[in-house]
């Protein structure tokens, strides 16, 4: 009995870092000197070699991971797919050129824009391979929740009397070019005070799928200092501007149960100021969105740990710079509860290091740390607000893309 008791104690007064295995390994897709690898528990796996990867995607079960192949000086973005059970990369069709590609949400098929032209692919010994023409004129474009439809926009035109509005369209999956099988579904109006955009793009769904969110991008130097966050719901009906904000994707995120939506809001292309975390119930009513950067802080990141704490990215302002390199700005990660509106700092990076890239990963908060003159940095991670922190992954270009089970 004493026996058991002792190795009970020896078990607990482990760190839980240690305990990390206990639980589903987890798994990402990361990239180190430009290749592609595959991480999953302990093991690491490269993937590529002699080549320059970027944007990896899993597929919605896991089995295939969707990455481009470009270089350095970004003339190059040829879209490859590896599948992890056949062990090998592959083109899904001779050639695709792309920057803008996008799994579907309950089946392997792959999604992408090929100068306008948006292609589904098609399936062949149960890979996604070869494609299907789906629509023309696409700016920007997103998956329905059911894996049936698309949500596409299209550019403004550009008329004597200016930019006329951007229209939307539910194209289904199979459209096949057929214009009568594609559905206008909202008119951005543009010439508003408060808008103006010639395109949208960033569509993200509430967690019930009710609304989407996205960004009104205007003309592309207005575009680097501002652009307008707009909600819409599903069925084109109800529309609503809601802030403006840097072009960001990952700066917004619906909350997991509920339609608030966080992002960070303020106009100006630098970091050194007016970048403020923000949540707004949807849709608005009388109230408006509420800000919660305390005054002389930046926040440069977000993510939602749970329904009532967001875990942001946290820096202090910098007004004094005007000129010359643009400063760095060290960030720290803070959690917030929205509820309870309490803010406290919960990583230390040392000196000239930084931590950004929260991600929320089941029960885990993970994050990429790297220092000011150092190209690649660390993933770290911690069990919940208040774990120890142990690092999971070393020098690597950026943050990893995870497989959510």
């Amino acid at each position: 009995m004493g026996f058991r008791i002792l190795l009970l104690l020896i078990f607990l007064s482990f760190p839980s870092s240690i305990m990390v295995n206990a639980e589903e390994p987890l798994t990402a897709a990361f990239i180190r000197d430009h290749q592609l690898w595959i991480k999953k528990g302990e093991d690491e796996t490269q993937i590529t070699k002699g080549r320059y990867v970027y944007s990896p995607k899993w597929s919605y079960d896991g089995r295939f991971l969707a990455y481009l192949d470009g270089d350095e000086h970004g003339k190059k973005s040829d879209l490859y797919i590896f599948d992890t059970v056949e062990k090998e990369s592959y083109q899904p069709y001779m050639r695709v050129v792309t920057s803008d590609f996008k799994w579907a949400p309950n089946q392997n098929q792959l999604a992408y824009t090929d100068q306008g032209l948006l292609n589904v692919t098609k399936t062949k010994n149960g890979r996604p391979e070869g494609f299907e023409n789906v629509a023309l004129g696409v700016s920007g474009f997103e998956w329905f929740p059911d894996g049936n439809e698309f949500i596409v926009s299209s550019e403004a035109s550009l008329r004597p009397t200016g930019w006329g509005p951007v229209p939307l369209y539910k194209v289904p999956v199979h459209a096949n070019l057929a214009q009568e099988k594609i559905e206008d579904f909202y008119m951005i109006q543009t010439n508003e005070p408060d808008l103006f955009a010639i395109t949208a793009d960033y569509f993200t769904f509430s967690s019930d799928g009710k609304w989407m969110s996205f960004l009104a991008i205007p003309t592309a130097s207005w575009s680097m200092d501002s652009n307008t966050l707009c909600v819409l719901s599903s069925k084109g009906e109800k529309f609503q501007v809601i802030d403006n904000m840097l072009g960001f994707e990952k700066w917004i995120e619906w909350a997991p149960s509920t339609n608030q939506l966080a992002y960070i809001s303020g106009e100006g292309r630098f970091f050194v100021e007016n970048k403020r975390t923000s949540i707004v119930d949807i849709p608005i009513f009388k109230q408006h969105q509420k800000q919660y950067t305390p005054k002389g802080y930046v926040d440069l990141d977000l993510a939602w740990f749970s329904q009532d704490n967001v875990i942001v990215a946290r820096a202090e302002e910098n007004k004094e710079w005007e000129e010359g390199p643009v400063p760095t700005m060290f960030t720290a990660l803070y959690n917030i509860n929205v509820k309870t509106e309490e803010q406290h700092q919960i990583t230390f990076p040392a000196m000239n290091a930084m931590d950004k890239n929260p991600q929320i990963i089941g029960s885990y908060l993970t994050w990429f740390r790297k220092t000011k003159n150092n190209v690649q940095g660390d993933v770290w991670l911690k069990a919940g607000l208040s774990g120890q922190e142990s690092i999971w992954l070393t020098n690597i270009d950026d943050a990893p893309i995870f497989f959510l089970n």
